[in-house]
Protein backbone atom coordinates (compact mmCIF):
# COMPACT_ATOMS: atom_id res chain seq x y z
CA UNK A 1 0.00 0.00 0.00
CA UNK A 2 2.86 2.38 0.68
CA UNK A 3 4.07 1.79 -2.86
CA UNK A 4 0.57 2.62 -4.12
CA UNK A 5 0.53 5.82 -2.06
CA UNK A 6 3.89 6.85 -3.49
CA UNK A 7 2.66 6.18 -7.04
CA UNK A 8 -0.45 8.28 -6.42
CA UNK A 9 1.73 11.33 -5.75
CA UNK A 10 2.88 11.33 -9.37
CA UNK A 11 -0.56 12.59 -10.33
CA UNK A 12 -0.60 15.55 -7.94
CA UNK A 13 -1.39 18.78 -9.73
CA UNK A 14 -2.48 16.89 -12.86
CA UNK A 15 -5.87 15.25 -12.21
CA UNK A 16 -8.16 17.93 -10.71
CA UNK A 17 -11.02 17.53 -9.82
CA UNK A 18 -10.30 13.81 -9.54
CA UNK A 19 -8.31 12.49 -6.57
CA UNK A 20 -4.76 11.24 -6.85
CA UNK A 21 -4.83 7.42 -6.77
CA UNK A 22 -2.24 4.67 -6.97
CA UNK A 23 -2.70 0.91 -7.40
CA UNK A 24 -0.40 -2.12 -7.08
CA UNK A 25 -1.20 -5.73 -8.03
CA UNK A 26 0.60 -8.51 -6.17
CA UNK A 27 0.67 -12.21 -7.01
CA UNK A 28 2.65 -14.84 -5.12
CA UNK A 29 4.45 -12.12 -3.18
CA UNK A 30 5.62 -10.23 -6.27
CA UNK A 31 4.40 -7.00 -7.86
CA UNK A 32 3.01 -7.87 -11.30
CA UNK A 33 1.39 -4.53 -12.17
CA UNK A 34 1.14 -0.98 -10.91
CA UNK A 35 -0.36 2.30 -12.00
CA UNK A 36 -1.51 5.77 -11.04
CA UNK A 37 -4.00 8.30 -12.37
CA UNK A 38 -1.99 10.39 -14.86
CA UNK A 39 -4.49 13.00 -16.03
CA UNK A 40 -8.18 13.84 -16.15
CA UNK A 41 -9.92 11.67 -18.72
CA UNK A 42 -7.17 9.05 -18.84
CA UNK A 43 -7.33 5.57 -17.31
CA UNK A 44 -7.65 5.38 -13.55
CA UNK A 45 -4.87 3.80 -11.50
CA UNK A 46 -6.63 0.43 -11.22
CA UNK A 47 -7.09 0.06 -14.97
CA UNK A 48 -3.48 1.00 -15.70
CA UNK A 49 -2.23 -1.53 -13.14
CA UNK A 50 -4.46 -4.24 -14.62
CA UNK A 51 -3.21 -3.51 -18.13
CA UNK A 52 0.40 -3.87 -16.99
CA UNK A 53 -0.36 -7.07 -15.10
CA UNK A 54 -2.25 -8.68 -17.98
CA UNK A 55 -3.16 -12.33 -17.37
CA UNK A 56 -1.13 -12.32 -14.14
CA UNK A 57 -3.91 -10.30 -12.47
CA UNK A 58 -6.17 -13.38 -12.26
CA UNK A 59 -6.23 -14.62 -8.67
CA UNK A 60 -4.01 -11.73 -7.50
CA UNK A 61 -4.44 -9.04 -4.83
CA UNK A 62 -4.89 -5.37 -5.70
CA UNK A 63 -3.81 -2.63 -3.29
CA UNK A 64 -5.46 0.70 -4.09
CA UNK A 65 -5.36 3.99 -2.20
CA UNK A 66 -9.04 4.90 -2.71
CA UNK A 67 -12.22 2.92 -3.26
CA UNK A 68 -12.61 1.93 -6.95
CA UNK A 69 -15.42 3.69 -8.81
CA UNK A 70 -18.55 1.82 -9.87
CA UNK A 71 -20.08 4.47 -12.14
CA UNK A 72 -19.59 5.55 -15.73
CA UNK A 73 -17.85 8.92 -15.88
CA UNK A 74 -15.13 10.12 -18.24
CA UNK A 75 -13.90 6.50 -18.17
CA UNK A 76 -15.70 3.16 -17.61
CA UNK A 77 -16.17 1.85 -14.03
CA UNK A 78 -12.99 0.48 -12.48
CA UNK A 79 -15.00 -2.17 -10.63
CA UNK A 80 -16.00 -3.78 -13.93
CA UNK A 81 -12.36 -4.00 -15.01
CA UNK A 82 -11.32 -5.50 -11.66
CA UNK A 83 -14.03 -8.18 -11.81
CA UNK A 84 -13.30 -9.00 -15.44
CA UNK A 85 -9.58 -9.39 -14.70
CA UNK A 86 -10.28 -11.96 -11.98
CA UNK A 87 -8.77 -10.10 -9.02
CA UNK A 88 -9.39 -12.27 -5.96
CA UNK A 89 -8.71 -9.75 -3.16
CA UNK A 90 -8.80 -5.96 -3.07
CA UNK A 91 -7.21 -3.97 -0.23
CA UNK A 92 -8.44 -0.37 -0.08
CA UNK A 93 -6.91 2.38 2.04
CA UNK A 94 -10.01 4.60 2.17
CA UNK A 95 -13.63 4.64 1.10
CA UNK A 96 -14.37 7.42 -1.36
CA UNK A 97 -16.76 9.99 0.22
CA UNK A 98 -17.86 11.33 -3.18
CA UNK A 99 -21.66 11.04 -3.38
CA UNK A 100 -21.54 8.94 -6.56
CA UNK A 101 -19.12 6.41 -5.01
CA UNK A 102 -19.31 6.26 -1.17
CA UNK A 103 -19.37 2.49 -0.71
CA UNK A 104 -20.83 1.47 -4.06
CA UNK A 105 -17.50 0.24 -5.36
CA UNK A 106 -16.84 -1.90 -2.27
CA UNK A 107 -20.34 -3.41 -2.40
CA UNK A 108 -20.09 -4.23 -6.11
CA UNK A 109 -16.75 -5.95 -5.62
CA UNK A 110 -18.05 -8.01 -2.74
CA UNK A 111 -21.15 -9.03 -4.68
CA UNK A 112 -18.80 -10.10 -7.47
CA UNK A 113 -16.95 -12.46 -5.13
CA UNK A 114 -13.90 -10.29 -4.42
CA UNK A 115 -12.64 -10.24 -0.85
CA UNK A 116 -12.41 -6.57 0.12
CA UNK A 117 -10.53 -5.08 3.07
CA UNK A 118 -10.67 -1.37 3.89
CA UNK A 119 -8.41 0.70 6.15
CA UNK A 120 -4.79 -0.28 5.46
CA UNK A 121 -2.58 2.84 5.83
CA UNK A 122 -5.77 4.88 6.22
CA UNK A 123 -4.13 7.72 8.17
CA UNK A 124 -1.43 8.25 5.56
CA UNK A 125 -4.01 8.08 2.77
CA UNK A 126 -6.18 10.66 4.53
CA UNK A 127 -3.21 12.97 4.84
CA UNK A 128 -2.36 12.70 1.15
CA UNK A 129 -5.99 13.08 0.07
CA UNK A 130 -6.85 15.78 2.61
CA UNK A 131 -7.98 18.35 0.03
CA UNK A 132 -10.22 15.93 -1.89
CA UNK A 133 -11.72 14.58 1.33
CA UNK A 134 -12.35 18.10 2.63
CA UNK A 135 -14.29 19.01 -0.51
CA UNK A 136 -16.54 15.95 -0.30
CA UNK A 137 -16.91 15.66 3.46
CA UNK A 138 -17.12 19.37 4.44
CA UNK A 139 -18.15 21.01 1.19
CA UNK A 140 -15.08 23.26 1.09
CA UNK A 141 -11.45 23.00 -0.02
CA UNK A 142 -8.44 22.51 2.16
CA UNK A 143 -7.11 26.04 2.58
CA UNK A 144 -3.44 26.83 3.20
CA UNK A 145 -2.50 30.36 4.23
CA UNK A 146 1.03 30.95 2.90
CA UNK A 147 2.99 34.03 3.93
CA UNK A 148 6.57 35.26 3.98
CA UNK A 149 7.21 36.90 7.37
CA UNK A 150 10.03 38.31 9.45
CA UNK A 151 11.13 37.06 12.87
CA UNK A 152 8.81 39.61 14.44
CA UNK A 153 5.83 38.36 12.43
CA UNK A 154 5.68 41.12 9.83
CA UNK A 155 5.12 41.22 6.09
CA UNK A 156 7.23 43.18 3.66
CA UNK A 157 5.81 46.66 2.97
CA UNK A 158 3.69 47.12 -0.19
CA UNK A 159 5.91 46.86 -3.24
CA UNK A 160 8.71 45.20 -1.28
CA UNK A 161 11.98 46.88 -0.28
CA UNK A 162 12.87 48.45 -3.60
CA UNK A 163 12.85 51.98 -2.21
CA UNK A 164 15.23 51.07 0.59
CA UNK A 165 17.71 49.44 -1.76
CA UNK A 166 17.42 46.06 0.02
CA UNK A 167 15.77 44.23 -2.88
CA UNK A 168 12.13 43.38 -3.42
CA UNK A 169 11.89 40.11 -1.50
CA UNK A 170 11.81 39.31 2.20
CA UNK A 171 12.79 35.66 1.72
CA UNK A 172 15.56 34.19 -0.41
CA UNK A 173 15.54 32.35 -3.72
CA UNK A 174 15.28 28.85 -2.22
CA UNK A 175 12.22 29.76 -0.17
CA UNK A 176 10.57 31.41 -3.15
CA UNK A 177 11.22 28.32 -5.26
CA UNK A 178 9.60 26.18 -2.54
CA UNK A 179 6.60 28.51 -2.56
CA UNK A 180 6.29 28.04 -6.32
CA UNK A 181 6.25 24.27 -5.80
CA UNK A 182 3.37 24.77 -3.35
CA UNK A 183 1.54 26.78 -6.01
CA UNK A 184 2.13 24.02 -8.54
CA UNK A 185 0.48 21.53 -6.17
CA UNK A 186 -2.52 23.84 -5.63
CA UNK A 187 -5.73 24.00 -7.63
CA UNK A 188 -6.25 27.71 -6.94
CA UNK A 189 -4.30 30.65 -5.52
CA UNK A 190 -6.16 33.53 -3.82
CA UNK A 191 -5.00 37.07 -3.05
CA UNK A 192 -6.65 40.28 -1.94
CA UNK A 193 -7.05 43.51 -3.89
CA UNK A 194 -4.32 45.25 -1.88
CA UNK A 195 -1.72 42.67 -2.81
CA UNK A 196 -2.82 42.72 -6.45
CA UNK A 197 -2.49 46.49 -6.62
CA UNK A 198 0.83 46.77 -4.76
CA UNK A 199 2.70 43.81 -6.28
CA UNK A 200 0.99 43.24 -9.67
CA UNK A 201 1.77 39.49 -9.36
CA UNK A 202 1.35 36.79 -12.01
CA UNK A 203 0.40 34.04 -9.50
CA UNK A 204 1.86 31.38 -11.77
CA UNK A 205 3.88 28.36 -10.64
CA UNK A 206 7.29 28.91 -12.17
CA UNK A 207 9.00 25.58 -11.58
CA UNK A 208 9.88 22.71 -13.90
CA UNK A 209 7.29 20.07 -14.66
CA UNK A 210 4.13 22.14 -14.19
CA UNK A 211 1.37 20.69 -16.38
CA UNK A 212 -1.55 22.85 -15.27
CA UNK A 213 -1.37 26.27 -13.69
CA UNK A 214 -3.60 26.95 -10.67
CA UNK A 215 -6.69 29.11 -11.00
CA UNK A 216 -5.84 32.71 -10.08
CA UNK A 217 -8.41 34.37 -7.80
CA UNK A 218 -8.45 38.03 -6.71
CA UNK A 219 -10.91 39.35 -4.12
CA UNK A 220 -11.99 42.81 -5.25
CA UNK A 221 -15.30 43.68 -3.60
CA UNK A 222 -16.14 46.72 -5.75
CA UNK A 223 -14.16 45.81 -8.92
CA UNK A 224 -11.90 48.81 -8.49
CA UNK A 225 -8.60 47.25 -9.53
CA UNK A 226 -7.05 48.71 -12.69
CA UNK A 227 -7.56 46.59 -15.78
CA UNK A 228 -3.88 47.08 -16.64
CA UNK A 229 -2.76 44.48 -14.06
CA UNK A 230 -0.86 41.53 -15.52
CA UNK A 231 -3.54 39.15 -14.26
CA UNK A 232 -6.05 40.86 -16.53
CA UNK A 233 -3.91 40.80 -19.68
CA UNK A 234 -3.10 37.93 -22.06
CA UNK A 235 -2.15 35.23 -21.49
CA UNK A 236 -3.14 35.33 -17.80
CA UNK A 237 -6.65 36.77 -18.13
CA UNK A 238 -8.13 33.40 -19.06
CA UNK A 239 -7.60 31.41 -15.92
CA UNK A 240 -8.14 34.41 -13.63
CA UNK A 241 -11.27 34.96 -11.52
CA UNK A 242 -12.24 38.16 -9.73
CA UNK A 243 -14.53 37.57 -6.74
CA UNK A 244 -16.66 40.63 -6.04
CA UNK A 245 -19.71 41.66 -4.06
CA UNK A 246 -23.19 41.69 -5.48
CA UNK A 247 -23.26 45.50 -5.57
CA UNK A 248 -20.16 45.82 -7.74
CA UNK A 249 -20.42 47.73 -11.01
CA UNK A 250 -21.97 45.79 -13.89
CA UNK A 251 -20.04 47.95 -16.33
CA UNK A 252 -16.70 47.00 -14.75
CA UNK A 253 -17.73 43.37 -14.75
CA UNK A 254 -18.45 43.45 -18.48
CA UNK A 255 -15.10 45.15 -19.11
CA UNK A 256 -13.24 42.40 -17.25
CA UNK A 257 -15.19 39.65 -18.97
CA UNK A 258 -14.35 41.20 -22.34
CA UNK A 259 -10.69 40.65 -21.44
CA UNK A 260 -11.36 36.96 -20.69
CA UNK A 261 -11.49 37.29 -16.89
CA UNK A 262 -14.28 35.44 -15.07
CA UNK A 263 -16.23 37.37 -12.43
CA UNK A 264 -17.93 35.65 -9.49
CA UNK A 265 -20.54 37.70 -7.61
CA UNK A 266 -20.70 36.54 -4.01
CA UNK A 267 -22.29 37.64 -0.72
CA UNK A 268 -20.42 40.24 1.30
CA UNK A 269 -19.30 40.47 4.91
CA UNK A 270 -18.07 43.53 6.78
CA UNK A 271 -14.54 42.80 5.54
CA UNK A 272 -15.56 42.51 1.88
CA UNK A 273 -16.25 39.41 -0.20
CA UNK A 274 -17.54 36.58 2.01
CA UNK A 275 -14.67 34.11 2.32
CA UNK A 276 -16.95 31.23 3.41
CA UNK A 277 -18.98 31.80 0.22
CA UNK A 278 -15.81 31.96 -1.87
CA UNK A 279 -14.35 28.69 -0.62
CA UNK A 280 -17.69 26.93 -1.09
CA UNK A 281 -17.82 28.21 -4.66
CA UNK A 282 -14.29 26.94 -5.28
CA UNK A 283 -15.19 23.49 -3.97
CA UNK A 284 -18.30 23.30 -6.16
CA UNK A 285 -16.15 24.20 -9.17
CA UNK A 286 -13.74 21.35 -8.39
CA UNK A 287 -10.90 23.33 -6.79
CA UNK A 288 -10.00 21.27 -3.74
CA UNK A 289 -6.48 22.46 -2.82
CA UNK A 290 -6.48 26.22 -2.30
CA UNK A 291 -3.58 28.44 -1.28
CA UNK A 292 -4.17 31.96 0.01
CA UNK A 293 -1.16 34.27 -0.36
CA UNK A 294 -2.40 37.37 1.45
CA UNK A 295 -2.14 40.15 2.23
CA UNK A 296 -2.81 40.98 5.84
CA UNK A 297 -6.50 41.89 5.48
CA UNK A 298 -7.31 38.65 3.69
CA UNK A 299 -5.15 36.59 6.08
CA UNK A 300 -6.86 38.10 9.13
CA UNK A 301 -10.32 37.47 7.71
CA UNK A 302 -9.41 33.87 6.84
CA UNK A 303 -8.24 33.15 10.40
CA UNK A 304 -11.18 35.01 11.92
CA UNK A 305 -13.64 32.81 9.99
CA UNK A 306 -11.81 29.61 10.94
CA UNK A 307 -11.08 28.78 7.30
CA UNK A 308 -7.31 28.27 7.52
CA UNK A 309 -6.58 24.53 7.59
CA UNK A 310 -2.83 25.10 7.43
CA UNK A 311 -0.49 28.00 8.10
CA UNK A 312 2.68 27.95 5.98
CA UNK A 313 4.98 30.72 7.19
CA UNK A 314 8.29 31.20 5.42
CA UNK A 315 10.26 32.94 8.15
CA UNK A 316 13.21 35.14 7.18
CA UNK A 317 15.96 35.87 9.76
CA UNK A 318 15.17 39.59 9.79
CA UNK A 319 13.41 41.99 12.14
CA UNK A 320 11.34 44.65 10.37
CA UNK A 321 9.74 46.48 13.27
CA UNK A 322 7.57 49.40 12.15
CA UNK A 323 8.94 49.01 8.61
CA UNK A 324 6.80 45.90 8.13
CA UNK A 325 3.11 45.10 8.42
CA UNK A 326 1.64 42.69 11.01
CA UNK A 327 0.32 39.73 9.05
CA UNK A 328 -2.68 39.23 11.33
CA UNK A 329 -4.90 41.93 12.81
CA UNK A 330 -7.71 41.83 15.36
CA UNK A 331 -9.70 38.60 15.49
CA UNK A 332 -12.59 40.25 17.34
CA UNK A 333 -12.78 37.62 20.04
CA UNK A 334 -12.98 34.63 17.68
CA UNK A 335 -10.97 31.49 18.55
CA UNK A 336 -8.37 32.24 15.89
CA UNK A 337 -6.05 29.43 14.87
CA UNK A 338 -4.78 26.59 17.04
CA UNK A 339 -2.66 23.95 15.39
CA UNK A 340 0.11 21.40 15.62
CA UNK A 341 3.56 21.78 14.12
CA UNK A 342 5.00 19.77 11.30
CA UNK A 343 8.81 19.46 11.34
CA UNK A 344 10.35 22.77 10.16
CA UNK A 345 12.12 22.82 6.81
CA UNK A 346 15.15 24.90 5.92
CA UNK A 347 15.33 26.65 2.54
CA UNK A 348 18.59 28.53 2.30
CA UNK A 349 18.63 31.06 5.11
CA UNK A 350 14.84 30.85 5.62
CA UNK A 351 12.68 28.35 7.52
CA UNK A 352 9.23 27.04 6.59
CA UNK A 353 7.05 26.70 9.69
CA UNK A 354 3.97 24.65 8.81
CA UNK A 355 1.10 24.22 11.27
CA UNK A 356 -1.98 22.03 10.71
CA UNK A 357 -5.20 23.20 12.32
CA UNK A 358 -6.46 20.99 15.12
CA UNK A 359 -9.75 19.26 14.42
Amino acid sequence: MRRALALAERGRGRVRPNPIVGAVIVRAGRIVGEGWHHALGRDHAEVEALRRAGARARGATMYVTLEPCAHLGRTPPCVDAILEAGIRRCVVALRDPHAIVNGRGVRRLRRGGVRVEVGLCADEARSRLAAYLSAHERGRPRVTLKLAVSLDGRLAPPGGFARSGRGRWLTGRDARRAAHRMRAASDAVVIGAGTARADDPRLTARVAGVVRQPLRVVCDTRLRLPRTLRLFRPPLARGTVVACGRRASQTRQRALEALGVAVWRLPESREGVSLPALVRRLARAGYHEVMVEGGATLATSLVRHGLADRLALFVAPRVLGAGGLPWCGSLNGTPGFRGRWSPPQRFGRDVLCLAEAEA
